[in-house]
């Protein structure tokens, strides 16, 4: 009886030796996946914003939806692509904290412009301290589709301010 008792007693403290190691890798392994920053007071996990734009002299220019994601990836979907002014698809890029409560990000689209080419769009977002809405600006600078668009040398279409608040589930 008591070599019977000695090898349950091993194999239990083989059991929490296992399960030890598995959470001490599953902390590990968490601490290295990224994290999403905190353009506000609490931990940021993303979120999408309906937001109205307006044109530098303040008149309505569309209506958009800015998705934030919590990889710092940004999809930004406009009112205005397909015309009937300028032609232009959805917006993909990445964004970064830039202070309390803000967060800068640069999105590039193609299509742009009914002879083709490309836009940047670099945005400000500043956050309500909840998250709830944002205010900002994009400014657009276009560059035929076969430039750089991160040298600098495009034509600036002009530079809009939007505010918009959180699409709830």
């Amino acid at each position: 009886m008591p070599a019977a008792h000695g090898r349950k007693s091993v194999k239990h403290q083989q059991v929490w030796i296992g399960l030890g190691i598995f959470a001490l890798l599953a902390a590990l392994g968490s601490a290295t996946l990224p994290h999403a920053q905190e353009p506000g007071d609490r931990l940021f996990c993303g979120g999408s914003y309906l937001t109205t734009i307006e044109n530098s002299e303040g008149g309505f220019a569309s209506r958009s939806v800015i998705t934030l994601h919590a990889d710092h990836t940004i999809l930004a979907a406009d009112s205005g692509e397909d015309g009937p002014t300028d032609y232009f698809g959805s917006q993909l890029g990445t964004w970064k904290p830039a202070g309390h409560h803000r967060i800068v990000a640069r999105t590039i689209n193609f299509r742009y412009l009914s002879g083709g080419g490309m836009a940047r769009s670099d945005y400000v977002i500043n956050f309500a301290p909840d998250q709830g809405q944002v205010t900002g600006t994009i400014t657009v600078t276009t560059f035929p589709l076969d430039a750089d668009p991160f040298d600098g040398d495009g034509i600036v279409l002009g530079t809009f301010t939007f505010v918009g608040q959180l699409i709830q589930p």
